[in-house]
Formats: C-alpha cells, structure tokens, sequence
C-alpha cells in the first residue's frame, strides 16, 4: 500500500467510522492535521492525543470514559502506518 493509500486508510477510519478528526475547539476550527509537526517523527501516542485535542477532548478529565477509544485509535494507527510511528512526511492527507 502506498503511503498516501496507508494514511488515507488511517484517516477513514478514524474521521468517518469512529468521528474523531476535529470540531470547533474555543470558538476556531480545530482538525487533527493542524498538530502535525513540519518535521520529523510522530508516535501512535501523539497523534491519538492530538485526535482528542482536536475534538476539544481532554482525556485525563475520566481516563476510564476515553481508555476504550484511546486504544482503538491508537490501534488503528499501528495498523495502518505500520508501526508505533511514523515519519509526519508519510502524514499527508488528500484533505490537508
């Protein structure tokens, strides 16, 4: 699969099927792609908690609420990514 296919792949997922990419955080737009770094690497780990922050959602408020969709996400991103990070290079999506 091609890295613009694996991300793609990652975004449907998390964006259409499971609702988390962005809302409106303190009255601006807020989308998951907006916390990407210019460079470098990103971890499963962050780019789950940039989902939350992205949908104006802070995890440690009831970790136990947000444990079940904090795995699932981070899940996702192993599969599709292939590993526990990536290169934000690999990042790109068709609607970033």
């Amino acid at each position: 699969m091609s890295e613009q296919l694996a991300f793609d792949a990652l975004m449907h997922e998390v964006c259409v099927e499971r609702g988390w990419c962005g809302s409106v955080v303190g009255g601006e737009p807020s989308h998951v792609t907006d916390y990407l770094p210019e460079s470098g690497e990103v971890t499963a780990d962050q780019f789950v908690m940039w989902l939350f922050a992205a949908d104006g959602v802070d995890p440690s408020d009831d970790p136990a609420k947000w444990q079940t969709h904090y795995d699932g996400l981070r899940e996702a991103f192993l599969r599709h990514m292939g590993g526990d990070r990536a290169e934000v290079e690999r990042l790109k999506w068709n609607g970033s």
